[in-house]
């Protein structure tokens, strides 16, 4: 199956979404079309199976960023989020093309609830569990707008540059931060929101 979504991953690389077919996937894995049928009936199915692969990469990386970073105050971890989200955009075969799956389908990572929204959650329970942020329901609406926000910028970002334009890159930190500091900054220790070099 692995192999099947990392053929999945460099066709979508290659020739879009638009150019992914069960057939293909079966071609670049060198297993036969049944074989894929076994796991997927169709390319929307790889698609989604690829796009939960990089929503756990995602969330492992990020777990990792915030275990090893020292910040200020939970928001303050804007950054280790965003630049996560940029390297695999700039690494991770096919992630340049799927992301969480939204070419595909709003709702491919759950039919309840929007790819945003699946986002949104896994970094609730992040913070939550790396910080000892109480979970409100304050928290799961800011994060809700800070992801659909930043989703819109990185879009903008990515759009005609392919490594992602810096300066926009910037702004999605600044954006995202200065949102989030304003509704918690009296909720933390350190008070305001830190500022750090973006990469």
């Amino acid at each position: 199956m692995q192999r099947m979504l990392d053929a999945c991953a460099e066709i979508l690389d290659e020739n879009g979404y638009d150019g992914l077919s069960t057939t293909k996937v079966a071609q670049r894995a060198d297993v036969a079309i049944g074989s894929v049928y076994q796991f997927f009936p169709d390319k929307r199915a790889i698609a989604q199976e690829l796009a939960l692969r990089n929503l756990e990469m995602f969330g492992e990386r990020v777990a990792h960023g915030l275990a090893e970073g020292d910040f200020a105050h939970w928001y303050d971890a804007v950054g280790t989020v965003i630049d996560t989200f940029v390297d695999m955009h700039r690494t991770v075969p096919g992630f340049r093309v799927l992301r969480f799956g939204d070419i595909a389908d709003v709702r491919l990572l759950d039919a309840g609830e929007e790819n945003n929204a699946v986002v949104a959650d896994r970094l609730r329970a992040l913070l939550v569990d790396a910080f000892a942020v109480p979970d409100t329901g304050e928290l799961a609406r800011a994060l809700a707008v800070a992801v659909e926000a930043a989703d819109a910028v990185l879009k903008l970002a990515f759009r005609d540059v392919r490594d992602g334009d810096p300066a926009l890159l910037a702004e999605v930190e600044r954006l995202i931060t200065g949102y989030l500091a304003h509704h918690f900054e009296a909720d933390g220790p350190a008070g305001g929101a830190g500022s750090r070099e973006t990469p």
